[in-house]
């Protein structure tokens, strides 16, 4: 089978109803991206930090997949699939999707915040645990803070997720304005010939300057129209 890598962003999960960063009312005018989404927030504010991802994951617990995300589980009986998502919810994986890298972290996760990368001190939540309280230590007794890439933060999945970019027989953005870098660098590293498709209501800008088939839409209207283009001769 052919290999389908997709690049998801925020559009992708806004129809299951999270809510964005960078729209108008999205959470960065509710908190300043300084205040929540820096290693300096975190520095100044912990107590913050951590009530802001904790209101992240209860929104978790009143959401579901959309059908954007059930359809591209389906491609996985045409296609090798792998999604790299910006988002940091686990709708991907609620959905069924069978191999997701998160460039900007889990929401579902938290870390030592001395050393975040770590595998010794990552660890799952159980939804019953999602409330996170200061004095919550990980393993080298630091206090637990989000598994979450922040802003000035390395991205440590990028050179994963640059090497399925270079494998990609077919390439997917989804609801992405690819203003968010390194992510929206990956497209640099599909290869040439590789056909590339774009699913976002509104007008995205390709710096690349390659070609690009382009499905104005939302996700899941987005997703029944491409899953019609590329599996028509399979069904």
């Amino acid at each position: 089978m052919k290999n389908l890598v997709v690049l998801t962003g925020a559009g992708m999960s806004a129809e299951s109803g999270i809510s964005t960063f960078r729209d108008a009312g999205g959470l960065w005018e509710q908190y300043p991206v300084e205040q929540v989404a820096t290693p300096e927030g975190y520095a100044v504010n912990p107590e913050l930090v951590v009530r802001f991802y904790n209101e992240r994951r209860r929104q978790l617990l009143s959401v579901k997949p959309n059908r954007g995300h059930e359809l591209l589980v389906g491609l996985e009986d045409h296609y090798h699939v792998t999604v790299i998502t910006q988002n940091v919810d686990n709708l991907h994986e609620r959905a069924g999707s069978s191999n997701v890298i998160h460039l900007h972290g889990e929401l579902t996760k938290v870390t030592s915040s001395r050393q975040p990368n770590n595998p010794v001190y990552i660890k799952e939540l159980k939804p019953k645990n999602y409330e996170v309280q200061m004095g919550d230590l990980a393993g080298d007794g630091s206090q637990l803070r989000p598994f979450i890439v922040w802003f000035g933060e390395a991205v440590p999945m990028i050179e994963t997720a640059i090497d399925y970019a270079e494998k990609a027989d077919l390439f997917l953005i989804i609801g992405t304005s690819l203003n968010v870098y390194p992510a929206a660098g990956l497209l640099n590293y599909v290869p040439a010939h590789v056909p590339v498709y774009l699913i976002d209501p509104k007008e995205v800008a390709i710096a690349s300057g390659r070609p690009v088939h382009v499905i104005r839409k939302g996700a899941s209207e987005g997703m029944e129209e491409f899953v019609n283009l590329v599996c028509r001769p399979q069904v």
